[in-house]
């Protein structure tokens, strides 16, 4: 089992090689640190015992020294005080080369030199009396030796100095031998705490490395022999597939000739060179276009059709997409002239590495191909009536544009304008002298005024309102509502339900206008209804208007034949101008039961 190119037996035992090097090379150097470490401190320890017994001695030398120099004084033996003398001589000189070891260091002694702060200061005040001391034990030896037979008396002062200052020098070199225990003590401690460290340490490391090394490493292992197992069972499974698809291949290459001839024989299928030769046609293809397959090879352009634009497409399609690939739509003609459609597929392949060639499969679809023909014939057909239909409604518009403006100037003219003639001609014949006939004319002016106003206001009303302008769609619907209801005496009432008080665009809102005032004069005029309501409300993305009326209804499939000419264009112009803003209208009536319109308009 290989993995990346290495195998997993190689793999795992580089990796584990890896772990085990890196284990053992830390253990191994935690070990040598922590000799290196307690080597050297006790390297450093030893010279303590030297130190602590060189320094004890010089307790011992001092007091010999004393008690030799006492024994001379009272030694009057001239031989014995001489040996005393040489005694003495060879006390203090190895009293004063130990003293200066101790502070200085001697290697033939063992005396490294390196002492405390504190020791070095006790050194100092030791050095006073040892200085006294050494002085007068060398002037005492030098008088001997200078004149043997001196008296006791000429050094009884020397011997004095020294017995005095002995007590100080055996008191500060007490403190030295203690300070020198002291610190010998303290590194002892200090090597054993070291020697604890350094263990839990070497712990803390082997711990580590059966955490993150050792334990992930038996992990690995086991996960590789179960690799292993898994590699194992796929090799025997490949083995035993191996003998199954040798049995599937023999199986597959009998079902490939029986598919080669049922292909050839079902399927318009042929094979051609990059050129567009033919290397093989199927049956079917050759008996549809007449072809001999045992002929030799010919241009499958020129089988496929007897006009030359057809064979320069098909040659321009092989030639364009003999690498890539085409699927498309081609037109053939046969021998006889007849037209074939076929839906045919290009597809390269290379039956060798030397050798590319192009797969021709193809289906008949001459009657699909001409229902389609037939299809847009008509639906060309279609459009150019909607188009001749939208010219009538345009036309219908036009006429009905010239009949509102022809209707407004008849109501001026025959209305207002007659009114206000009227009102001339009477105001021309008020004689103010005749009181009572004055007054009945006024009567009658103001009668006349108020119908001149009226008429004013009826005519200017079928115009744009003030209010849409200035206030929005929902005041001019109130106004509408209102005023209509008042002309007409009929009981026309606007409910907003949700309180909205949107402004809109100013094309929306004279579109909405419009279809709501033409739904409500198409119930007034038509639908011989005493009852209008139109309620208003809205959502976050629409704008709903119902226009309801108690009428005598009618039947909306009728109001189909309108786009055809035959009837008024008010339900016409409505879906134009909804349309126009987007919205949408539904038309709900029956006969006998009223008529509702809805307008749908987005937000």
């Amino acid at each position: 089992m290989r993995k990346n190119g290495n195998s997993l037996d190689q793999r795992t035992f580089d990796k584990l090689s890896r772990l085990y090097i890196i284990a053992l090379s830390t253990i191994a150097l935690s070990v040598v640190v922590s000799q290196v470490l307690i080597r050297k401190h006790l390297q450093d320890q030893e010279s303590d015992s030297t130190v602590i017994n060189i320094a004890g001695r010089q307790r011992m030398l001092s007091q010999k020294l004393t008690k030799e120099i006492v024994s001379l004084v009272a030694e009057d033996d001239l031989d014995k005080a001489l040996s005393i003398k040489d005694s003495i001589k060879a006390t203090q000189a190895l009293w004063q080369v130990s003293h200066e070891s101790l502070q200085s260091g001697n290697d033939s002694l063992g005396l490294p030199g390196n002492n405390s702060v504190v020791v070095s200061d006790l050194f100092k005040r030791l050095n006073v009396s040892f200085k006294t001391i050494n002085e007068s034990s060398k002037r005492i030896v030098e008088k001997i030796e200078g004149q043997p037979s001196l008296p006791v008396d000429s050094f009884v002062n020397d011997v004095t100095i020294i017995k005095n200052t002995e007590a100080d020098f055996l008191s500060v070199m007490d403190k030295i031998v203690n300070q020198y225990d002291l610190e010998a003590d303290e590194k002892v401690s200090w090597l054993r705490r070291l020697e604890m460290l350094l263990t839990t340490l070497t712990l803390l490391i082997l711990l580590f490395e059966f955490l993150f090394i050792f334990w992930p490493t038996a992990k690995s292992v086991k996960q590789t022999l179960a690799e292993l197992l898994v590699a194992e069972k796929k090799a025997k499974k490949m083995a035993y597939d191996a003998d199954v698809l040798s049995v599937s291949k023999e199986k597959s290459i009998k079902e490939l000739r029986a598919l080669s001839h049922a292909m050839d024989e079902t399927l318009l299928f042929a094979r051609i060179s990059s050129n567009g030769s033919v290397v093989h046609m199927g049956n079917k293809f050759s008996r549809l276009f007449k072809f001999n397959r045992f002929k030799a090879s010919a241009s499958f352009s020129e089988i496929l059709s007897i006009h030359d634009n057809e064979r320069m497409n098909i040659d321009d399609l092989v030639s364009k997409y003999k690498k890539t690939g085409w699927q498309g739509e081609v037109k053939a003609t046969t021998k006889e002239g007849e037209a074939i459609w076929l839906e045919m597929a290009i597809i390269p392949f290379n039956p060798t590495d030397d050798k590319s060639e192009l797969l021709i499969i193809a289906s008949e679809i001459t009657e699909r191909k001409e229902a389609q023909l037939e299809i847009e014939r008509l639906t060309k057909a279609r459009f150019e009536e909607k188009m001749s239909q939208q010219k009538i409604i345009s036309s219908k518009i036009i006429e009905n544009q010239e009949k509102e403006q022809n209707r407004i100037a008849k109501d001026v003219h025959d209305g207002i304008g007659q009114m206000l003639t009227g009102l001339k001609y009477n105001l021309e014949s008020i004689d103010i002298s005749d009181i009572e006939k004055t007054a009945s004319k006024v009567e009658h002016l103001k009668e006349l005024t108020t119908n001149i106003i009226k008429g004013v206001r009826t005519a200017t009303f079928n115009l744009t309102p003030p209010e849409l302008t200035d206030h929005g769609i929902v005041p001019a619907i109130t106004k509408l509502t209102k005023e209509l209801s008042k002309l007409t005496g009929k009981q026309i009432v606007f409910y907003n339900k949700t309180n909205f008080n949107q402004r809109l665009d100013s094309l929306i809102e004279i579109n909405i206008y419009r279809i709501t005032q033409e739904a409500i004069n198409n119930a007034i005029k038509y639908a011989d209804s005493t009852h209008i309501l139109v309620s208003l409300s809205h959502s976050e993305n629409l704008l709903s208007i119902v226009i309801d009326d108690n009428g005598k209804g009618f039947d909306p499939d009728k109001v189909k034949r309108i786009k055809n000419g035959d009837g008024g264009m008010g339900m016409t112009f409505m879906r134009e101008r909804i349309t126009y803003i987007n919205g949408r209208l539904f038309l709900s009536s029956q006969p006998g039961k009223g008529t509702r319109v809805t307008l749908n308009i987005p937000l």
